[in-house]
């Protein structure tokens, strides 16, 4: 399949690394100018320097801003005033004893997981609605369906994101806008690196440290590995393009079969 987004701009958020940053790789190769998202110039420059060097030639604009904020979403859209594709990548997670977690904690895991992704989508929709064509991602998780009972609060604001994606391709229906959610899996990133010693001894090699991850707490995956970032953004590449234009309203699943479900 020959995806081609030339003559499209991309913005995808907390993009300097990880899924992020391998979405941000693909949706370059397939020629879309991509904006490239994170709250500091130097992680902003880095993560530029590095996907430079990795896609050669591609147009990369720095998007320095903190999304969670209404402040920071505003810098964003006055860098990148005009936005086909949004991808709402940015999330944090970690684990926490259910009993133990704060008011504060959850509200800041609603704020940043969800928030602002609403906010960034109520500000670049119209645009794309009122042009005929834009397409609006949200990064969501297994953890959405199968809440870890260690990730409450985290699988709470992926779940939400079902709903906020599934809401908005209701308002977009019938404009050439398309809105869709991807259930990402257990997937090896720096951070996810660090979860999985949290969990697991942290003398053990890496690759063993990951068998074990997967056969303790996440048995369900058919996979029986960690996915890798770009096995995320091929998905998401795609939904991003041409050929995805009567998938709307869904939740895709490339979560390694770890859903135990036909359905989402």
């Amino acid at each position: 399949m020959q995806i081609d987004l030339k003559g499209r701009t991309a913005l995808i958020t907390g993009s300097t690394q990880g899924i992020g940053a391998a979405i941000a790789a693909g949706l370059a190769r397939s020629g879309a100018r991509v904006g490239i998202n994170g709250r500091t110039i130097e992680g902003v420059e880095d993560g530029i320097a590095r996907l430079a060097h990795e896609v050669p030639g591609a147009d990369l604009v720095p998007v320095v801003a903190d999304v969670t904020t209404e402040e920071g979403a505003r810098q964003a859209t006055e860098t990148l005033p005009r936005v086909d594709i949004l991808i709402n990548n940015l999330g944090i997670f970690g684990t926490a004893d259910p009993l133990e977690i704060t008011d504060a904690e959850w509200r800041r895991y609603f704020e940043v997981n969800v928030l602002a992704a609403v906010r960034l989508t109520r500000l670049y929709l119209p645009g794309m609605t009122e042009r005929g064509w834009g397409r609006i991602q949200y990064i969501a998780s297994d953890s959405a369906v199968a809440i870890p009972a260690e990730m409450i609060h985290y699988g709470m604001s992926k779940t939400a994101l079902l709903a906020v994606s599934r809401g908005f391709a209701k308002q977009a229906a019938g404009t050439g806008v398309t809105v869709n959610s991807v259930i990402a899996g257990p997937t090896h990133t720096r951070g996810v690196e660090g979860f999985v010693h949290e969990l697991v001894d942290r003398e053990l090699p890496w690759d063993e440290a990951q068998r074990v991850f997967m056969r303790k707490y996440r048995p369900q995956s058919l996979l029986q590995r960690l996915i890798e970032p770009e096995e995320i953004a091929h998905m998401v590449v795609y939904l991003s393009s041409p050929q995805a234009t009567a998938t709307t309203g869904g939740a895709l699943r490339v979560d390694g079969g770890y859903v135990d479900s036909i359905l989402p």
